[in-house]
């Protein structure tokens, strides 16, 4: 059992080589015409000053679509030359989500060639969307994304949390292994249309799930761009936060438990394999694990250096807490939530409960407080 666990340590240490070796060094970006970036925020969002100041600085131009449910303010004052605002309404049989950004594809202009969704909660950098277009404009990729990088705050929670997700984004992956799950993610008007990207919305929760699956059913090329880590704040209440981790799994359970299913068989491998260090491996496969996990971390903050700003490199360290001082529990607790996440077909997001079925929301209530 001893080479058992070498070996797989080795593996978990020479996946995270792999991803920091196979980073573009040039990072190349294309700047054409017709680019549209599509964001969908809430009625009571504030402006995100801080986002779009970033979006100021990008590196290639585009013109700005918001999507909102109905009056939002603070989206109003922005509307100018290269920023639309589109009023959706409020969604009866799909997420809120989903809803505005059904909407806002029917608001796109001729011109717009070149489709690029963000989250409005990210921290992009300068060359977010000059990246997402380099492989679209090449034909290199026929969808391309992102990886969320979480910045936890302060707290264990928030730390753990975030050293779960760092598993995932540090993964070494290819296109027949990745789905848009950063935040950001960018495709053509043409691949749009190919796909019916509205039907394929339709009635749906999660619109990252709805785009990647109906990519490989079209067998498209979809790829991950490695330097794209983006940033994404993470911070909240201890129950907040499990239920962030618990909500993103079910996400992949409710549409496709197949890879619900293959995910949570790695982690249980692992997270069985430490258990067995522990109880029954002794000293030495205990230093074994420690040692893979502290190579990990190291390997970690590179790639974390290497894709961030400095204060947000700062604030992505924490998730390597937990790696360096109990790996076990990073296994452990990445196991709970995947198991917890099967538990329900009941997802709670931005304000509404929705109840899934066969991937489609089959009922949905406002929150009540």
């Amino acid at each position: 059992m001893i080479w058992v666990w070498i070996v797989l340590q080795g593996l978990t240490l020479l996946g995270v080589i792999n991803y920091w070796r196979h980073m573009p060094v040039d990072r190349r970006e294309e700047r054409p015409d017709g680019v549209v970036v599509i964001v969908s925020v809430r009625d009571d969002w504030d402006g995100g000053a801080a986002l779009m100041a970033r979006l100021a600085a990008q590196s290639a131009p585009f013109r700005l679509l918001i999507a909102t449910s109905g009056a939002c303010p603070a989206a109003e004052m922005l509307v100018g030359d290269n920023v639309q605002v589109v009023h959706a309404g409020v969604a009866t049989d799909e997420g809120q989500k989903v809803h505005k950004l059904r909407a806002a594809l029917r608001a796109l202009r001729p011109d717009d060639r070149w489709l690029v969704f963000i989250d409005a909660d990210i921290e992009p950098p300068a060359r977010l969307v000059g990246r997402l277009l380099f492989p679209l404009v090449r034909d290199k990729a026929d969808i391309v994304t992102g990886y969320r990088l979480l910045l936890p705050g302060r707290g264990f929670m928030a730390a753990m949390v975030g050293a779960v997700e760092m598993q995932l984004a540090t993964l070494p992956r290819a296109a027949s292994a990745t789905l848009p799950w950063g935040g950001a993610m960018a495709l053509s008007r043409t691949v749009a249309e190919r796909l019916d990207l509205d039907a394929v919305l339709a009635g749906r929760l999660s619109d990252d799930m709805a785009i990647g699956l109906a990519g490989w059913r079209a067998k498209l090329r979809l790829r991950p761009v490695r330097d794209l880590l983006v940033a994404s704040p993470l911070d909240g209440r201890a129950g907040d936060l499990l239920g962030f981790g618990v909500r993103q799994y079910r996400h992949i359970g409710t549409n496709n438990l197949g890879m619900w299913a293959l995910a949570t068989a790695v982690v249980a491998v692992q997270s069985c394999a430490w258990l067995w260090a522990l109880g029954w491996g002794g000293w030495g496969a205990i230093a074994i694990g420690y040692g893979a996990a502290w190579g990990r971390a190291m390997v970690r903050r590179r790639i974390i250096g290497a894709v961030l700003d400095p204060d947000q490199a700062k604030r992505a360290t924490r998730s390597l807490w937990w790696d360096c001082i109990a790996p076990f529990a990073v296994s452990w607790a990445h196991l709970i939530v995947q198991v917890a996440a099967v538990m329900s077909n009941h997802i709670r997001w931005g304000g509404w409960d929705y109840w899934m079925q066969r991937g489609k929301v089959a009922r949905m209530a406002r929150v009540v407080r």
